[in-house]
């Protein structure tokens, strides 16, 4: 179980956050603790099993209470669609709804995914909702990688996935970075600009991605904890107007997966 996630589920506007005595229990074994006031049965049991689907039965605590609550229009069916997969990435996290304000707490690997967690969020609701953003960028392994790369381009030959001199050298220094975590499990994820068809370009970042693995794994990292991913064009980190920004967004990440 990667997270410890506390879910709070309330459904009044007027309703306050649950006591700090009950947000404060240590959650062990990688539980998870869902609670909260539901406005009928029918909210709570799609809750659980939603909850259920991503984290498993076994490490998911149901201390929900069906009360005479208001809920806000087709509140559960939101509920069903804010509780996605990538809240997985979410470490010590806290997922706080009341009524229609939602709140995010816990670490994330990056500022990218701290921006898509909010963003995925924000998009399976409707405008009435807001969503606040207390995500943080957690410290320790993936600050040393990201340090390492220090926003440098991973290159490549143009158009192909054959690394060039540049390229290398930064993966040399990337590497010394992976053994001192002592290899952990990483993803490797390849990115394009937005230039040409979605799917060539989602094929190059794969394969740009899958040759940087390998030559991590040619200089000795395991193979079990590397995997290659490709994002294509989906995921700029700058604006695709320019041609500075395209550079940019033609890049190697490093994310580290617990």
């Amino acid at each position: 179980m990667p997270i410890s996630m506390r879910c709070l589920v309330a459904a009044a506007v007027a309703l306050n956050v649950f006591s700090a005595h009950a947000l404060a229990e240590p959650v062990p074994g990688g539980q998870v603790v869902v609670s909260g006031a539901v406005p009928d049965e029918a909210s709570r049991a799609a809750i659980l099993a939603r909850m259920r689907e991503l984290y498993g039965a076994s490490a998911v605590v149901d201390r929900m209470e069906v009360t005479n609550v208001v809920a806000p229009p087709n509140w559960g069916s939101y509920m069903g669609k804010l509780l996605q997969s990538d809240l997985k990435q979410v470490h010590q996290g806290e997922l706080q709804v009341t009524g229609t304000q939602v709140t995010l707490k816990g670490r994330v690997a990056n500022d990218g995914l701290r921006q898509q967690v909010a963003a995925n969020a924000a998009n399976a609701l409707n405008p009435t909702y807001t969503v606040t953003n207390a995500l943080v960028v957690g410290n320790g392994g993936q600050s040393l990688l990201d340090k390492t790369l220090s926003n440098r381009v991973v290159e490549f030959e143009l158009g192909a996935a054959t690394l060039t001199p540049v390229g290398t050298a930064i993966l040399d220094e990337m590497l010394e970075a992976i053994r001192q975590l002592n290899n952990p499990k990483l993803q490797v994820i390849g990115h394009t600009d937005s230039t040409g068809d979605r799917g060539a370009n989602v094929a190059l970042s794969l394969a740009r991605a899958t040759t940087v693995r390998n030559y991590l794994i040619a200089k000795g990292v395991s193979a079990a904890s590397l995997t290659a991913v490709g994002a294509g064009p989906d995921r700029p980190a700058n604006s695709n107007d320019t041609v500075e920004g395209r550079a940019k967004n033609r890049r190697i990440e490093f994310s580290l997966m617990n």
